[in-house]
C-alpha cells in the first residue's frame, strides 16, 4: 500500500476471487450470509443497477460499483484467514510495525533533512511525505491503520521491551501525522485516539501517557514553525466561518447537494459527480468541480441518492450504538459490552464512516482497502467460530 495502489489492489481482486470460488467449492456460505454483509452486498448490487439504468455514462460508471464487492469478500477472506490460522494475527501485527517503523525512520529523515532516503523532497517545504513521494497520503494511511494495530496489539502479551517500542513508536506515529500536514488525517487521529482511551480498559493509561506527550510536542512544533500554524491552525481557522468545511469543500458540498435535489431517490450513478458537477445547472461556489466532492455521504447522495446513503448511514449508527453500550457499561460497572480489541477496530471503522469531515473518494480503490481490514478483524471478533477462545487467550 505505501508503493501504490496497483499492487494492492490486485492482490485483493485475486484472493477475493479464489476465496469466493473457495466458498462455493465447499459450501463455506457461513462466511457471506450474516447480516452486515448481506447489507452490502445489496448495496453493491444496487449500484450496479443505478449505473446501468441512471448512469449517465454507464462504462464509466461500473469502474466504481462493479467489481466493488470484493471489499467485503476480502474482508471475509481475512475472518476466514484467523478462524483457521490465528498466526495470522501475528503476521498483519509485524507487518504493519515494520511498515510503521520505516515510515517512521524515513519521514524523520525527511522532515530534518529536506529530502528523504531517496532523495524525494518536503512537499510545500514542509509537508512529510515519505515513501509516499507526490502522493500526501501519509497522513491518511497511518491515520486509518493506526487503530488496526493497536488493535493488534492490545490483544497480544507483550513483553517491557516491546511495550516500550510501542509507546515510541505510537509517540512518533502521532506527530509524523501532524508533520504531514494533512489535515483530515490530524482529525481522524484524534478522533479515534480519544475514542479508544473512553472505552477501553487495559491500556488506557498507556495510550493516554503517549498521546499527551505527542500532543506537547505537537504544540512545541507549531510554536516554532510558522508555515505548520499557518496551514494546521490559522488557515482552516480563517476559512471555516460559517461552516466546519472549508469554502473549497463547502462548495463542492452544495453542487452534490443540488445533483441530490435532482435526483434525491436513485442519484446519477457511481463516479459521476466528476461528469455532471461541470453542468451549470448544479455547480456552486468557487470551486464546484472536481472528481469526488471530497466528502462521502454527499458523494453518495449525489451518486446513489438516498437509498446508497442510507448504506453508511447505517454503519454510522451501529458504531455509535455500540460506543454508547460500551460507555454505558463502563459508567455502571457492568460486563464491558465491547473487547479492547473490538473497540480499537470500531475506532478504525468510526474514521471512515465519520461525516463531518472531507475525506476522498468513497469507491476508490486504495481507501477502500484502508477501511476493508479492520472490518475483516471485526467480523472475525463478532461472528468467528472461535471467538471465545480467541478473548480468553
Amino acid at each position: 500500500m505505501i508503493w501504490g495502489p496497483f499492487l494492492p489492489d490486485l492482490i485483493i481482486s485475486l484472493s477475493s476471487l479464489s476465496f469466493l470460488i473457495y466458498v462455493f467449492r465447499n459450501r463455506l456460505f457461513y462466511f457471506l450470509n450474516k447480516k452486515p454483509l448481506i447489507i452490502f452486498f445489496i448495496f453493491c448490487a444496487y449500484c450496479i443497477l443505478v449505473s446501468i439504468f441512471v448512469a449517465k455514462d454507464t462504462l464509466l460508471s461500473f469502474e466504481s460499483s462493479l467489481f466493488y464487492f470484493r471489499i467485503g469478500v476480502f474482508a471475509c477472506f481475512i475472518w476466514y484467514l484467523i478462524e483457521k490460522d490465528k498466526r495470522i494475527l501475528n503476521y498483519f501485527y509485524y507487518a504493519l510495525i515494520i511498515s510503521f517503523s520505516a515510515l517512521a525512520i524515513d519521514g524523520y529523515y525527511q522532515y530534518f533533512f529536506g529530502y528523504n532516503i531517496f532523495g524525494w523532497p518536503l512537499s510545500d517545504n514542509i509537508r512529510v511525505s515519505s515513501f509516499f513521494g507526490k502522493e500526501l497520503i501519509m497522513g491518511s494511511y497511518l491515520s486509518r491503520l493506526l487503530p488496526l494495530l493497536f488493535a493488534l496489539f492490545v490483544c497480544r502479551k507483550t513483553n517491557k521491551l516491546e511495550l516500550y517500542y510501542i509507546l515510541i513508536l505510537y509517540f512518533l506515529i502521532d506527530v509524523l501525522i501532524y508533520l504531514s500536514a494533512e489535515r483530515t488525517s490530524f482529525f481522524f487521529l484524534n478522533l479515534s485516539t480519544i475514542f479508544i482511551i473512553i472505552l477501553i480498559k487495559k491500556f488506557q493509561r498507556f495510550r493516554l501517557v503517549g498521546y499527551i506527550i505527542s500532543s506537547i510536542v505537537i504544540g512545541f512544533l507549531t510554536f516554532n514553525s510558522d508555515s505548520l500554524k499557518e496551514r494546521m491552525i490559522l488557515g482552516p481557522v480563517k476559512s471555516i466561518k460559517n461552516s466546519i468545511f472549508t469554502d473549497g469543500h463547502e462548495s463542492l458540498i452544495l453542487t452534490a447537494y443540488n445533483m441530490f435535489k435532482d435526483k434525491p431517490v436513485f442519484g446519477h450513478g457511481p463516479k459521476m459527480f466528476r461528469v455532471i458537477c461541470k453542468d451549470e445547472k448544479y455547480a456552486t461556489g468557487i470551486s464546484p468541480c472536481t472528481t469526488h466532492p471530497h466528502n462521502f455521504y454527499a458523494q453518495l447522495l449525489a451518486e446513489t441518492g438516498i437509498i446508497g446513503f442510507m448504506f453508511l448511514l447505517s454503519a454510522l449508527i451501529y458504531v455509535l450504538y455500540c460506543a454508547i453500550k460500551q460507555l454505558k457499561t463502563i459508567i455502571f460497572k457492568e460486563k464491558r459490552y465491547l473487547t479492547d480489541y473490538q473497540v480499537c477496530l470500531l475506532a478504525g471503522i468510526l474514521i471512515t464512516v465519520w461525516p463531518l469531515s472531507p475525506n476522498g473518494n468513497f469507491f476508490n480503490n486504495w481507501l477502500a482497502i484502508c477501511y476493508s481490514l479492520p472490518v475483516g478483524f471485526y467480523l472475525h471478533s463478532i461472528y468467528g467460530k472461535n471467538k471465545e477462545e480467541f478473548f480468553k487467550n
